[in-house]
């Protein structure tokens, strides 16, 4: 079948005589030969189809590379996170109300969605993922040495820069660069917290949260608040220009490892990037994850940010990469439900791996080209990312 937007035209008959078929050099059988051999023939006006692009289209889930592979666990808990919201994000107040136990979810959402593929604005399917961990650091509620490095709470003055906000021009608002941040001479800055690395420090400002453990034992966990509106600009980008070190060796670890053997020079390379991000204490449960943008805790290995101008809060995705560590296909389904200053375009998603020293690992080593579907519900409209992917075709 021709697709909607199929055109039909006619085509005028056409005269073909027995010298114009051996001057093509036509490769017939010698059946159709003896039916033309020393006649002119006629060809009947005839109609075909002209196709019009019409963009990337959907397919069935279980169409998915390794979808039967991936066992699920863990996403019925993402799922159930964001549907325990007072108001889940479009389209999951009908599907939180349908959604099944964790033994029925693969047959319930084949039968329920249907995949979208995503695509930039120019077409084009592969775009980078990274991964992103919860590290756990030590620090102190109150300074102990000239070491540490504060952790700030975003004044009210930048409130509005904390969201992005746009001043009345069109312009996103600024306020002091990490440098002057840094430097100690702005008054009125509320440290929540003291960390004793000012390495890990940094790396916080880029994962968003974290976990700190206290001299007293406990725990405190800190979120991102906001930043300070200022672009932000990637370090090993820096290094990598610099010479300092290769593209392969610019992974967190290199970075972390170079930034320690070079104690004189990591402040200024630190500060090449002008974002500072603020921080605020979470009162959640150490067994949960980090809340997210989306406000609920976040699921390792299900949780992803992306950008959320782009891509729905709370869709429900496939994701077609590597593994970090293994080398080997990694193709799940995660959830949207953080997002991150790093993270813009259509496809383009940081995967959350959780805590601990494999978390890091993954997290330090993921830079990978991969693809992303959006898994949407068969009988719904697809969101603007969809469309924007189909007028690029």
């Amino acid at each position: 079948m021709p697709p909607a937007s199929a055109r039909r035209i006619q085509v005028p008959s056409i005269v073909i005589n027995q010298g114009l078929f051996r001057r093509a050099q036509c490769s017939l059988s010698h059946f159709a030969a003896a039916l033309i051999a020393g006649a002119v023939i006629v060809i009947s006006p005839i109609a075909y189809a002209e196709s019009t692009p019409v963009g990337p289209q959907p397919i069935a889930v279980r169409q998915l590379p390794g979808w039967t592979q991936d066992r699920l666990d863990g996403l019925r808990q993402a799922l159930a996170r964001q549907c325990a919201l007072r108001a889940p994000p479009a389209p999951w107040p009908v599907l939180c109300r349908e959604m099944p136990p964790a033994h029925e979810l693969r047959g319930w959402i084949e039968r329920r969605f249907v995949a979208w593929p995503i695509a930039d604005d120019k077409g084009r399917r592969d775009g980078l993922i990274t991964g992103y961990h919860e590290p756990l650091l030590t620090g102190s509620l109150q300074r102990e040495n000239d070491r540490q490095t504060p952790l700030y709470a975003p004044p009210p003055e930048v409130a509005s820069i904390a969201q992005s906000a746009a001043n009345p021009r069109g312009r996103v608002q600024r306020w002091h660069t990490r440098a002057e941040i840094d430097s100690g001479t702005i008054e009125g800055l509320e440290a929540i917290a003291y960390i004793d690395d000012p390495v890990e420090a940094f790396f916080l400002h880029v994962q968003g949260s974290a976990r700190v453990r206290l001299r007293d034992g406990s725990w405190l966990r800190v979120g991102y608040a906001g930043h300070n509106g200022h672009t932000y600009r990637a370090i090993g980008r820096v290094l990598i220009e610099r010479g300092a070190l290769s593209r392969e060796e610019a992974t967190a670890p290199g970075i972390k490892a170079w930034l320690r053997a070079n104690p004189s020079l990591a402040t200024e390379v630190m500060n090449s990037n002008p974002r500072y991000v603020f921080f605020r204490r979470l009162d959640t449960a150490a067994a949960d994850g980090p809340v997210g943008s989306l406000g609920v805790p976040l699921t390792a290995g299900r949780s992803i940010a992306t950008d959320r101008t782009r891509i729905p809060q709370g869709a429900l995705m496939y994701l077609d990469g590597i593994d970090p560590l293994s080398r080997k296909p990694l193709r799940i389904a995660v959830v949207s439900q953080d997002t991150g200053g790093a993270i813009l375009g259509n496809v383009r998603a940081d995967v959350f791996w959780g805590a601990g020293d494999e978390a890091e690992r993954r997290a330090g080593l993921m830079r990978e080209q991969g693809r992303l579907w959006l898994l949407w519900p068969a009988d719904a409209e697809p969101p603007a990312v969809i469309s924007r992917a189909q007028s690029a075709q």
